[in-house]
């Protein structure tokens, strides 16, 4: 009994002694949580390198792997000077513990844009430390061994009730034919103290197994409760898709790039089960694709047509990143926005589309591109650059030329860069109107910038980018009345 005792004790302290990261959360949203571990940094002049995560309260499904996961670990290297940042290393994990994945990255350093989650971790991570590594550090440790010592306080004390045994009644006795009583064992669960906190709630509500007996309780010291993060949940809007349909920074494009696991794990799509008419019910976040009053896209058609405001368009020659997402080919780029009644609208990223989604008076174009932007108080703007067949197209050739090989294996090219100013059209004139995204979750309120004069393609890469997606369109939506304005 005695040893039993001890050797369950003992087994605590291992556990115990070791220091958890002093995570700190640098951003709560709805599907996510962002965390800084401060005793990873690593400060050189104006470079810091940090170790953040992400913690998903919806599972993710690992492109490469198969495999679910909802803590993302990254290391980043920013550069307090620049703005910059390059993801170094990536971590996949079921939860706290179980690795999926990890993956070196070998990408360039690419702008951090302003209000994105990245920019938050920048802001943490640029500032004057308060305390340094060492201290922090100091504290994990001294944390850590009082920990320890405790332990060892309550080993010593349950060794010397063992030599003191308690003097056993009569009546207490077990009669002689019968069977003596399993002793419980006083070692805790650490597994299942571990997992309970981040088990589902459904799960956790399920009840025993029928053959299933509770332990007696025993005194024992409580293990050390894991430091785990429980998200709500998912995209720039709503599942994020997490915004994810739209990316929010280098160490959360992870989660955006994947898809989302859906309700019967069934995925998004343009055809098939995860088809537009599905899409409200893949997902409960999902419900203003079905039953929203200002979807989009529209047929454009029997607009006013007035002086509008010219678009301001401040876009710079600048290196990018491509990645193939499973939905679309996507491409990110320096810093860039529109200026538009007063406002001003960050570029967040473009896409494209095959065919054009919207339609202008009943017609459809072969292609449309989405230059998505967002405000500081969160509202999208989108210009969509029709895509017509005609002459080749160099902004389009230079995308093509650097396509990643694989879908949600992102590229950065070193040296390549592209200028958003050569894909607008001569004519600035546009159409205008009040819609949505056209992806879930169909968030409403967004603002469609759409040009008139369409730009040229060659036959050669409208087919490129069929043979990936041959058809990646939502389906036109009622109008609903809607106002919409034409420059004339």
């Amino acid at each position: 009994m005695r040893l039993l005792i001890i050797a369950g004790l003992l087994a605590l302290l291992p556990w115990t002694a070791t220091a958890a990261p002093t995570w700190q959360v640098i951003s709560s949203e709805p599907g996510k949580r962002i965390e800084l571990d401060r005793t990873s940094l690593k400060r050189e002049g104006n470079s810091v390198q940090a170790q953040g995560r992400v913690v998903l309260e919806k599972e993710l499904i690992d492109g490469k792997s198969g495999a679910g996961y909802r803590v993302i670990e990254a290391i980043t290297r920013y550069d307090c000077g620049t703005r910059s940042a390059n993801t170094i290393k990536r971590i996949f994990k079921k939860n706290e513990s179980d690795v999926i994945r990890e993956e070196d990255i070998r990408g360039a350093e690419l702008p951090v844009r302003s209000g994105t989650l990245d920019d938050k971790v920048l802001r943490e991570v640029c500032r004057p430390p308060r305390e340094n590594q060492a201290e922090l550090v100091k504290k994990a440790n001294e944390a850590g061994n009082e920990l320890k010592a405790a332990n060892e306080a309550v080993v010593k004390k349950e060794m010397a009730k063992a030599e003191k045994p308690a003097a056993i009644k009569a009546s207490d006795s077990p009669a002689k034919d019968a069977e003596p009583a399993a002793i419980p064992s006083i070692r805790p669960n650490l597994k299942a103290a571990a997992e309970a906190p981040r088990e589902p709630a459904k799960e956790a509500a399920a009840p025993p197994p029928a053959a299933a007996k509770p332990a007696t309780p025993v005194a024992a010291p409580a293990p050390a409760k894991a430091r785990t993060v429980v998200v709500h949940t998912t995209p720039a809007t709503a599942p994020r898709p997490r915004k994810t349909s739209k990316s929010d920074g280098y160490m959360l494009e992870l989660a955006h790039s994947e898809p989302a696991v859906q309700h019967a794990h069934i995925h998004w799509a343009y055809e098939g089960m995860g088809g537009p008419e599905n899409w409200s019910k893949l997902d409960p976040q999902n419900k203003a694709c079905a039953i929203g009053e200002r979807q989009s896209p529209i047929d454009i058609k029997d607009g006013i047509k007035v002086d509008l405001e010219p678009i301001k368009f401040n876009y710079q020659p600048s290196t990018f990143r491509i990645i193939d997402n499973g939905h679309t080919v996507q491409v990110e780029v320096g810093e860039g926005s529109i200026s538009l009644t007063g406002k001003t609208y960050e570029l967040v990223q473009f896409h494209f589309h095959r065919p054009s989604e919207e339609k202008i008076n009943g017609q459809r174009f072969d292609m449309v591109v989405h230059l998505v932007h967002k405000s500081d108080e969160g509202q999208l703007a989108v210009v969509a650059v029709l895509l017509e067949r005609g002459n080749e197209n160099p902004f389009i050739q230079t995308l093509w030329n650097h396509m990643p090989l694989e879908k949600n294996m992102p590229v950065s090219p070193p040296s390549a860069t592209v200028d958003l100013n050569t894909l607008l059209p001569t004519s600035r004139n546009y159409y205008t109107y009040m819609g949505s995204l056209t992806t879930p979750p169909c968030s409403e309120g967004v603002l469609w910038l759409v040009m008139k004069q369409p730009v040229q393609v060659s036959a050669d890469q409208i087919n490129i980018f069929g043979r990936l997606y041959r058809n990646n369109a939502r389906p036109i939506q009622p109008s609903g009345g809607r106002l919409i304005k034409e420059g004339r």
